[in-house]
């Protein structure tokens, strides 16, 4: 994996209003399809109950959500393609490879963390994270 981005420490900060933006995009999607996934089977779960019918009338909300998918994992593609990790869209989790010193590390940030604080090891997650020295 030789094209494998590096950042440093500066670049990451740099990128958080960036990586922010892209976020609440994400969790705005993610929301808005549940909402209408959850409406959605509410309403065939009616319907089903009073008719079993020839004809789906829920076609047209089955293919906005299928767009909507789409639309998203096209979201979460190029936001990958930066290099920066998504780790959990809804609490804005997301991963910077970097090194310290020879060792290859995580800078990791948190939606509402103000700067990049914490970093940790490739197979320790968010519960490993230990604060960078200044």
């Amino acid at each position: 994996m030789s094209d494998k981005k590096w950042f440093s420490l500066e670049e990451a900060n740099e990128m958080l209003p960036f990586v922010d933006q892209e976020l609440k995009k994400m969790q705005a999607m993610k929301r808005a399809f549940e909402e209408k996934y959850t409406e959605l089977r509410r309403k065939k779960n009616e319907l089903a109950e009073k008719l079993s019918s020839e004809k789906d009338p829920f076609f047209m909300q089955e293919a906005e959500l299928e767009f909507m998918q789409i639309e998203a994992r096209g979201l979460i593609q190029h936001f990958q393609q930066t290099g920066v990790e998504l780790k959990d869209i809804e609490t804005g989790l997301v991963d910077f490879p970097s090194r310290i010193g020879d060792q290859e590390v995580l800078l990791c940030w948190k939606q509402g963390e103000d700067r990049i604080r914490y970093y940790h090891g490739k197979e320790d997650g968010f519960a490993g994270r230990r604060p960078i020295a200044d």
